[in-house]
């Protein structure tokens, strides 16, 4: 990207949404602006796990001010993400459709340990360069991110269902504090994350890094205090806790430092941390200035499309884990390939559109569509389409899983199982070029596709048209009555193929 280029990052997290805004300065980020409003949709979801409506419109008004100052950016220079709080809601589409309308960008929800990833890359990016080996932390409103990594290669990722909204509700109702509470709650907490002892134990890094809200909420609050800025020990969290519990009350709590957006949620990040800090035998842990959005922007500024893409050798681990014919699932993505480049300039798409994405998607698809024949030779795409969809994949926000798992569903047989948008012109032209790349591909050997080609029928109509060289049905007689039966699937749609000549 050019030097100058704006780009921004919204994070849309359990606690809080937040908006940074920075210009490309000779690789790095010069803040622009920065927003941060206190949502709390973290605390909102009922016993169903449905976030409330009033939760829902907080979040829609504080995204249409951030809609106004994202007015003329580009949709290659902003990523908007979501984490634990959308990733539990069971009704996270209702409130997602209508937020990525107003503020003009898609909105992904991304997996826990991809918001490892990120969060990693974005304290890396903040930090010195240096070869020491990092413990960072990150505790959120609904879950808690421990990653082990060196430079600017995240090791190990994981992701804990323990944040501080979550323990703040469950462990001090009405905000009273007494000295049991804290105890249950570190007890809790250390439950859940019992299984990182191993993991990150002392001797796997060198330093240890708090990124977000919770760890620099405290270590300002104890700089305040009259303790080293910037820095959270073992000592300055005891002294916050004997301090809350004189105060008997959250309200009554009287620290200098202690932001009002920060105070309901106090004692449940406190707990959680001291039980990072007595598991894994930490002394003193560093406020990180980096994050969850410099790691967006770090993705930004690094998503060219090359091989070099993270989400590529996603892929590749996954064709390899599941044991994928590599030979074959080259094979079917170079047919599949040839025939949307085909029909791409027929479809007549906006200006805004990205085709060359969904190009590496239709390849990826192709890579993976056989992912499921491991588990089963009559049903692998369903069972591919539900591995897909439930995959940690790193790079890959959930979104793009699920589009990818449709792809390997609906790869064959019926097309009106597939909840699909088949208003979406892109994502039928790959569809069908899947679709028609195994079929010539079925004798799982190059297939003659001389004189073969796809075109959308002129006028816009919802029509494709695959034209073959004369003598070609003669020649394949199989690969025709396949195409022929394809043809007689389209017609349950609202799209149909011709196949003139066949």
């Amino acid at each position: 990207m050019n030097n100058g280029t704006r780009l921004a990052a919204v994070d849309l997290g359990s606690n809080s949404f937040r908006l940074e805004i920075v210009r490309l300065d000779h690789g790095q980020f010069a803040r622009a602006d920065y927003f941060k409003e206190a949502i709390r949709q973290g605390g909102s979801l009922d016993a169903d796990r449905n976030l409330s409506q009033d939760a829902m419109q907080r979040g829609w008004d504080c995204l249409a001010r951030f809609a106004e100052h994202l007015a003329g950016f580009k949709r290659g220079q902003v990523r908007a993400v979501a984490t634990q709080t959308l990733r539990e809601a069971r009704n996270r589409d209702v409130f997602l459709d209508k937020a990525g309308k107003i503020l003009g960008f898609p909105i992904d929800v991304i997996s826990g340990r991809e918001e490892a990833r990120l969060i990693y890359l974005g304290v890396a990016q903040m930090l010195p360069q240096s070869d020491e080996r990092r413990l960072v932390t990150d505790i959120g409103g609904r879950s808690t991110e421990l990653i082990l990594g060196q430079g600017f290669e995240p090791r190990r990722m994981e992701s804990y269902r323990v944040g501080s909204i979550a323990w703040s509700s469950r462990y001090f109702p009405d905000g009273l504090l007494n000295r049991r509470s804290f105890e249950l709650a570190e007890i809790a907490a250390k439950a859940l994350l019992d299984d990182a002892i191993d993991s990150y134990r002392r001797d796997h890094w060198d330093a240890a890094y708090g990124s977000a809200g919770t760890v620099g909420a405290i270590a300002d609050i104890l700089a305040a205090g009259g303790r080293p800025g910037g820095t959270v020990t073992r000592e300055g969290l005891d002294w916050l806790v004997e301090r809350m519990v004189e105060a008997q009350s959250i309200d009554r709590v009287r620290l200098t430092g202690l932001k009002e957006d920060r105070r309901p949620i106090l004692a449940g990040g406190v707990c959680i941390l001291r039980a990072i800090f007595d598991l894994l035998q930490i002394d003193r842990m560093d406020a990180a200035s980096g994050g969850l959005r410099h790691g967006l922007l770090c993705e930004l500024v690094g998503d060219d499309g090359s091989e070099r893409d993270v989400r590529s050798q996603s892929v590749q681990r996954l064709a390899t884990r599941f044991g994928v014919d590599a030979v074959h699932a080259r094979r079917v993505g170079k047919v599949a390939s040839e025939l949307f480049e085909q029909a791409l300039p027929t479809l007549g798409l906006a200006a805004e559109s990205d085709p060359a994405k969904s190009l590496r998607k239709l390849v990826w698809a192709a890579q993976l569509h056989e992912i499921g024949s491991v588990i089963s030779h009559s049903d692998a795409h369903k069972h591919g389409a539900y591995i897909l969809d439930h995959a940690d994949a790193t790079g890959f926000a959930q979104s793009e899983l699920h589009r990818l798992s449709l792809l390997v569903l609906g790869q064959r047989g019926k097309l009106r199982k597939l909840d699909a948008d088949f208003e979406d012109a892109l994502f039928v032209l790959q569809l069908l070029s899947l679709r028609l790349a195994i079929i010539l591909c079925h004798a799982r050997r190059d297939p003659d596709t001389q004189g073969i080609h796809l075109a959308r029928e002129r006028g816009g109509a919802r029509s494709f048209v695959l034209s073959c060289a004369q003598g070609w049905p003669q020649a394949f007689p199989l690969s025709a009555h396949l195409l022929r039966e394809e043809a007689q699937a389209w017609q349950k749609t609202t799209w149909t193929i011709g196949l003139p000549g066949l």
